[in-house]
């Protein structure tokens, strides 16, 4: 039941955004008196499942979910129909438009995409304002494991600019941390940069980044299980450990650290109750766990939003989005730091989605995924919309069109470029289930 919640809400997310895509490239086309033949969703490769033609329009639903299109007559696009080509151009036929007609046709999908992302932050932080952990909180500075030490940070660092990006939320520090090349912090007193080493960083992409930074908490109990060593020996909620067989401990790590290297042993803690200071002996079991959780700060902050105050604020984190998966593709060229192996195909993402419905996530996800296939879609690559786009940027300049022969060749070139795309995205979903099973 948990792996259909997850597909439907891929699938519902997909097909949204496709829809909304195509028709940003539908619409212009038929406002310009431009034939359209075919509006699918999904590709109909030899068949479809559901098809009914419309006017001049074919609409249907293909059985290969990998994205959908539109056939717009007079234009050579990923089907290399070249046989319509040879014969004279048509007034409703799209060679025959002019220019500026044609962009704006090949641009439709990706403002579309763009203004839909646009729409979606803006409701959301409407609705929910926006929740972070700001910089300036984490008083005890950051907590690193060793895949955070290797990157070159320690714990106890306070964070105060990656790159030449001053800090301010420290869920928007992770990211940065990820994309950057040097991060500056206070350590010891004293003010460093610290050069983000490939190595570090492709065992983060390694593990997918699962705690290597989090922020350090005084070593406070909130919460003691009552079937527990801690509750045997008489910890209670609300202690503070000051010591340990006579070492000062400040910090819940330095605690956790001293349990989890002491299986079996007998520890004298010193603990602060109530103003005064108790000493309490304690044996801690074979597994290094005594059964206590921290007290942790509450040190998010949310900024609400008016209806007309999150319109420039939704496009300002569509923006910053567009910029972090920009600076994603600089760290995944990068073979250093073996990012391309996590890049996810639709098996990789229907695995992100939530087990249980979780509308906040579902739009968020959405916003992010329409951003993402803007910025995909625009690139200058023949067989995608950035790719028609270079050719008429160029006829617009020029003033010549190239000729069919030449976008028929970026044609196939563009597809070549993006079927070993393809393989690379569905062999690391399937080598990734592999692992699972050596």
């Amino acid at each position: 039941m948990t792996l259909a919640i997850q597909i439907v809400q891929f699938v519902l997310i997909i097909s949204i955004l496709v829809i909304l895509h195509e028709m940003g490239h539908f619409l212009p086309a038929k406002y310009f008196k431009t034939k359209v033949e075919k509006f699918y969703l999904f590709f109909d490769v030899k068949f479809s499942l559901f098809k009914k033609k419309i006017g001049d329009t074919e609409y249907g639903i293909g059985w290969l979910p990998l994205g959908g299109y539109v056939k717009i007559s007079g234009m050579i696009d990923e089907s290399m129909d070249t046989e319509q080509m040879k014969q004279e151009p048509q007034p409703w036929e799209f060679r025959s438009k002019p220019a500026w007609q044609r962009l704006i046709i090949m641009t439709g999908g990706v403002i579309v995409n763009f203004l839909l992302a646009w729409v979606i932050y803006t409701m959301l932080l409407f609705n929910n304002g926006d929740t972070y952990i700001p910089s300036d909180n984490l008083k005890y500075g950051i907590l690193v494991d060793s895949i955070g030490e290797q990157l070159g940070l320690r714990t106890g660092d306070q964070i105060l600019q990656v790159d030449d990006k001053k800090t301010r939320k420290f869920n928007q520090a992770v990211l940065d941390i990820i994309l950057g090349d040097e991060v500056t912090v206070k350590r010891d007193g004293q003010e460093i940069t610290v050069p983000l080493s490939d190595e570090g960083k492709e065992t983060v992409f390694a593990t997918q980044g699962k705690n290597f930074l989090g922020y350090r908490s005084k070593a406070v109990i909130s919460k003691v299980i009552d079937t527990s060593a801690a509750k045997r020996a008489g910890i209670m909620a609300g202690d503070e450990i000051v010591a340990i067989n006579g070492s000062p401990v400040t910090f819940w790590d330095e605690f956790t650290t001293i349990i989890k290297s002491s299986p079996s042993k007998q520890l004298s803690l010193e603990v602060k109750r109530d103003g005064s200071l108790e000493t309490i002996p304690l044996t801690v079991p074979k597994e290094g766990k005594i059964g206590v959780y921290p007290d942790i700060e509450d040190l998010w902050v949310t900024d609400d939003y008016g209806f007309f105050e999150a319109i420039p604020a939704g496009y300002k984190r569509t923006i910053q989005v567009l910029t972090d998966q920009i600076r994603q593709f600089k760290v995944i060229f990068n073979t250093k730091t073996g990012a391309y192996k996590q890049v996810k195909g639709p098996i990789g993402i229907v695995e992100m989605m939530p087990v249980t419905w979780d509308w906040t996530f579902f739009w968020s996800f959405m916003a992010m995924f329409s951003v993402w296939l803007a910025f995909l879609n625009i690139l200058p690559i023949p067989a995608l919309d950035g790719g028609h786009v270079m050719f008429l940027l160029y006829e617009i300049i020029s003033g010549r069109k190239p000729s069919e022969k030449v976008l028929e060749t970026g044609q196939i070139i563009g597809f070549v470029i993006l079927m070993g795309l393809m393989l690379v995205v569905f062999g690391n979903d399937i080598w990734n289930i592999v692992k699972r099973f050596l």
